[in-house]
């Protein structure tokens, strides 16, 4: 029976999104599943198959996505060196040449686009440009995914960090009472994207499906936490002064005031929001949930 299986390639197997894909499509029963990495020898036992695939060798493609079904594609604008739009436009042809019938493709809100070109954020508009050459490549069936601010950079890459006055908490470009930021867990794309594939008629005609747990401010945020006994507390700087604290700090105080003039998503989603939960069948789980598994509850004084 398990031959009879289609099988699903994942581009990132090894990352937050990839990840949580081959999880929900093992999970799911219904699909063999072929991780695909730079590096198979050290993740041997990731999914069915594991298999050698970097975006920056078109040529380890073609054997990558041959036989497949199906196709998740995440690039990584992060990585030093990642030429995003080539990766991703040499992912898109492969999977062309080797008749993949439904492509899913990770994308963002185009911050150009909606803010009438105000604002610049690379790593958002360069995903949302390529939207137009999943749409055009012609397969059968093609979805976009939208990931949200992941709760999960909370605890990473926008922890809480110790302030002037001692007390740990955040300093950022952005005014705490505006409810703008559209949030979940990452590890819940997987449902989406699995039953995305299990439901091509319901979400295969370019549907753009926002995995979104929880809509807040920051002081929301904050209120949730310290509610759970933290003690964390917000300044607001000046997007000038953060823009200087470090490497890359001038993008994210583009983002987050592409935030607060626009939200997250960038428009009214409720209707794409309610598709998106249809199509994994489940609600995401809220911020306050999440935080009180996952942020550590300081020791009493």
């Amino acid at each position: 029976m398990s031959n009879s299986k289609k099988l699903i390639a994942v581009v990132g197997a090894t990352g937050h999104q990839g990840g949580a894909v081959v999880r929900a499509l093992q999970a799911s029963g219904q699909f063999k599943v072929r991780a695909l990495t730079r590096n198979p020898a050290k993740h041997p036992q990731l999914a069915d198959e594991v298999v050698l695939a970097d975006l920056d060798r078109p040529e380890t493609l073609k054997a990558a996505f041959a036989g497949t079904h199906g196709v998740f594609l995440v690039t990584n604008p992060w990585e030093p060196g990642t030429g995003e739009r080539k990766q991703a436009l040499a992912a898109v042809q492969a999977a062309k040449d080797a008749g993949v019938q439904h492509f899913i493709w990770s994308t963002l809100p185009n911050v150009d686009t909606i803010s009438r070109g105000k604002l610049d954020v690379p790593h958002f508009t360069d995903k949302a440009n390529i939207d137009r050459n999943v749409k055009e490549a012609g397969f059968a069936h093609h979805t976009f995914v939208i990931a949200p601010f992941f709760y999960q950079n909370l605890l990473g890459v926008m922890a809480p960090q110790k302030q002037g006055d001692g007390a740990a908490g955040w300093a950022l470009p952005l005014d705490p009472e505006k409810r703008v930021i559209h949030m979940g867990d990452i590890t819940e794309l997987g449902p989406i994207v699995a039953r995305a594939f299990e439901q091509p008629q319901l979400a295969g005609h370019g549907e753009h499906l926002p995995l979104v747990g929880d809509f807040l401010s920051f002081n929301e945020i904050i209120a949730t936490l310290n509610r759970q006994g933290h003690n964390f507390s917000f300044k607001q700087v000046p997007q000038e002064v953060f823009a200087g604290w470090f490497p890359g700090a001038k993008e994210v105080a583009e983002m987050l005031a592409y935030f607060e003039a626009h939200t997250y998503l960038g428009a009214d989603s409720r209707d794409a929001i309610a598709l998106a939960n249809r199509v994994a069948g489940r609600q995401p789980t809220k911020f306050a949930a999440w935080a009180r598994a996952n942020f550590a509850i300081p020791a009493a004084a």
